[in-house]
């Protein structure tokens, strides 16, 4: 199904469905493709899904962090939902609903993770030594799924253009290191939310070492592996993926 988007003052984002709110974040070289399948399944089964864009080449450059994202999605929660949510984080997302979580836990029903930074991760680096070689983009981009050929080439083609634009570039860059510099090991055992960990055993940017950790540190929390996958569950393995929290989010109810 293709989801229509919606433009509301400063926020881009699709919605879908109507039921219980369900918010997807998605990570810093994601974007709201990444979730269509979660917004087809859970809009059919009682869930009011929102996926909110994050303005990441959008904000000043003394301000791109990962603490003026989780800001923004406060600030859209506030505005367009009346109840608490679930949140559901995708890499940066899910490092972004955890800071959101900590803050606002009067905001956040329920937090849901999957490949999230916040502890340690493999990203590109400081820079991007060959961003012109399409080749190496390319072998990058394969490197955060298990099967490659989830690496399309309209995404290779969006990863490519984002490094080869200069601002945009150096945007990312300040994010990854922002994430970098915000490890929440100190802060886990504070976050009370209900949580749902669901991580892909083949995951070489938050291997699962990391999945590990966020379960003995975040007090009330479940994990699910899914086997033969990366870090992008639910792009790479929709149907698994979206039966775990299907039943996870029904024990919570």
């Amino acid at each position: 199904m293709i989801f229509s988007t919606k433009k509301e003052k400063k926020y881009t984002f699709v919605e879908a469905g109507e039921g219980r709110p369900l918010v997807l974040l998605h990570g810093l070289m994601g974007g709201l493709s990444n979730f269509d399948k979660m917004v087809d399944f859970f809009s059919d089964r009682g869930f009011k899904v929102y996926v909110p864009q994050l303005p990441i080449y959008d904000l000043p450059v003394l301000n791109t962090n990962l603490t003026t994202l989780a800001k923004y999605i406060i600030k859209f929660i506030e505005s367009h939902i009346s109840e608490p949510i679930t949140i559901v984080g995708n890499s940066m997302g899910g490092h972004i609903g955890l800071i959101l979580t900590l803050a606002r836990p009067d905001l956040v029903k329920n937090l849901v993770l999957t490949g999230s930074s916040g502890l340690y991760e493999r990203t590109f680096g400081d820079s991007f030594p060959r961003k012109n070689d399409r080749s190496y983009i390319r072998k990058k981009t394969e490197e955060v799924f298990y099967d490659p050929e989830v690496a399309t080439e309209d995404l290779v083609d969006e990863v490519f253009s984002v490094v080869n634009d200069r601002m945009k570039g150096i945007k990312t860059v300040m994010l990854a290191r922002s994430a970098i510099k915000h490890n929440m090991l100190n802060d886990l055992p504070k976050i009370l939310t209900p949580t749902c960990l669901i991580w892909g055993k083949q995951d070489n940017v938050t291997p699962p070492e990391v999945a590990q950790d966020m379960h003995k540190f975040i007090p009330n929390s479940d994990l699910f592996w899914i086997d033969k996958c990366g870090h992008a569950a639910m792009m790479e393995k929709p149907n698994e993926f979206n039966e775990i929290l299907y039943g996870w989010l029904k024990d919570k109810m």
